[in-house]
């Protein structure tokens, strides 16, 4: 018999069955795994001589759920990929997969993201 979820459980789930992130990987003598929250494409965050250009011709690919990122970002952390994440669902996502750790984690406007060479 299943344990039934507390409510804040259930709606921390059904968020992350609902959060969609892209995913991106881009084949280069290093592959490059670029994972953005889906509502940040095309958007720019900038706080003094800092910026975060989410650019569509980069950061596009698969919409995907976190089970789907986090299979992917294991995987090709393997292979000794770069990851560039940015938004709180995707730097959430990253953490569970364990590619990074809170202290590798920065903002610019409030926005999370995680720049990592394996």
């Amino acid at each position: 018999m299943q344990k039934k979820l507390s409510k804040p459980a259930r709606l921390q789930k059904l968020f992350n069955l609902l959060s969609k992130m892209q995913v991106r990987i881009i084949k280069s003598y290093r592959d490059v795994v670029a994972v953005c929250d889906s509502e940040l494409l095309g958007k720019k965050f900038e706080e003094e001589k800092f910026q975060l250009d989410v650019k569509e011709n980069f950061f596009k690919g698969d919409e995907m759920s976190e089970e789907g990122a986090i299979e992917v970002m294991k995987d090709m952390a393997k292979e000794d990929a770069t990851f560039n994440i940015i938004g709180e669902q995707a730097v959430n996502t990253a953490l569970k997969a364990g590619i990074i750790s809170e202290e590798g984690i920065r903002k610019i406007q409030g926005v999370p993201f995680a720049l990592i060479l394996m």
